[in-house]
């Protein structure tokens, strides 16, 4: 995300948001650095202001032993070498308590931010080890400031850890221009990481039931044998597209070009799609609708079932003047809501409140 030349790495919803965070404290006057994974980059490279010092390669340890060196001994070092007044992580992980452990030793400050809806359930959390689901909870405890996206997302917390949370929106690059329905080329537009709760195949059956509109599927290999067949069942359908990964410097490209976004996880926590896509004046017609927030500001369709789905995308995509009211919806809504300023207020308070 920050840097050229290594696009060919994951990037997720996470990623994208924690390096705009990054960029855009460093334009209000913050001194930002960044702890990363050891991806063959120097230690200590800046990038668009944000000073980045690597930690442990994916692959670097012997198994059982490499929890301990390189990945705690190797994360505390770069800690240490980032030496920040105020330290923030975001997503369920074992990452969470290790920072919690370095704050706490070193009296320094530690926010934690919400990534995803399983995070504030302890029955639900996306970590397969007993271990890391431990040091999670250990260092969510233990947080200075916790960040959540949503409401229903501070009522889970308060919920199942009895914590207080603090809403805190998320950020997005705004297009060069905008585009009319005419001037656009793809019906309906698929991202997300290929992973079984995101339901791809949800996907592929909804351009089965619409052979009149064109599809465009982008999404990575979270899944390397769910990818697989994904692609192949995809390359069966004539009016889809299937791209696999594309670079987050690329893709906005095609949210210019589209006219419907679709989503059709489980769960999510707050989907960078969903912004992507209305900043564009893209209706977003989906089954996760965070806070009833989509049907409440009429930026799009928070879709029941798959008959739904099709019969609400069928429509936007005959009906332009539907379309563009709905679009016009989106695009005012992130005006009034998504200002850098007004996003990054909770944030600066959070860190002024814990440097006072």
């Amino acid at each position: 995300m920050l840097a050229p030349g290594f696009e060919t790495h994951r990037v997720g919803g996470e990623q994208v948001q924690q390096s705009l965070l990054a960029k855009a404290f460093v334009r209000w006057g913050y001194d930002v650095s960044m702890v990363t994974g050891d991806y063959g980059q120097l230690d200590g490279q800046t990038w668009e202001g944000v000073k980045v010092f690597k930690s442990y390669g994916a692959r670097e340890g012997l198994p059982v032993i490499r929890f301990v060196y390189p990945r705690w001994v190797k994360t505390w070092m770069a800690l240490r070498r980032a030496d920040a007044d105020v330290y923030y992580t975001s997503c369920a992980g074992m990452q969470v308590g290790l920072l919690a452990m370095f704050c706490q030793r070193h009296k320094r400050r530690f926010v934690f931010r919400i990534a995803s809806d399983r995070d504030c359930d302890p029955q639900r959390l996306l970590i397969r080890l007993r271990r890391d689901r431990w040091l999670y909870e250990y260092g969510l405890r233990r947080a200075d400031v916790v960040l959540a996206q949503s409401e229903q997302q501070t009522e889970a917390l308060r919920s199942n850890f009895g914590m207080a949370s603090v809403i805190a929106g998320m950020l997005v690059d705004n297009p060069d221009g905008y585009r009319t329905f005419a001037e656009r080329d793809i019906d309906v537009l698929w991202v997300n990481n290929l992973q079984t709760f995101k339901r791809p195949d949800l996907l592929l059956d909804l351009a089965l039931r619409m052979p009149e509109a064109s599809f465009h599927m982008i999404g990575g290999p979270n899944d390397p044998r769910l990818y697989e067949q994904i692609k192949r069942q995809a390359q069966t359908i004539p009016n889809l597209d299937f791209h696999g990964p594309v670079p987050y410097r690329q893709v906005g490209e095609y949210y210019d070009r589209c006219r419907v976004f679709v989503n059709t996880s489980d769960f999510e926590g707050f989907p960078n799609s969903y912004l992507q896509a209305w900043v564009r004046g893209v209706p977003v017609v989906a089954f996760f609708d965070m806070d009833g927030l989509i049907e409440k500001e009429g930026l799009g369709r928070s879709a029941v079932s798959m008959s739904v789905m099709t019969e609400s995308v069928r429509r936007l995509l005959t009906d332009t003047s539907a379309w563009s009211q709905t679009g016009t919806r989106c695009r005012d809504f992130m005006a009034k809501h998504y200002s850098e300023s007004h996003i990054l207020q909770p944030y600066m308070d959070a860190f002024g409140r814990l440097t006072e």
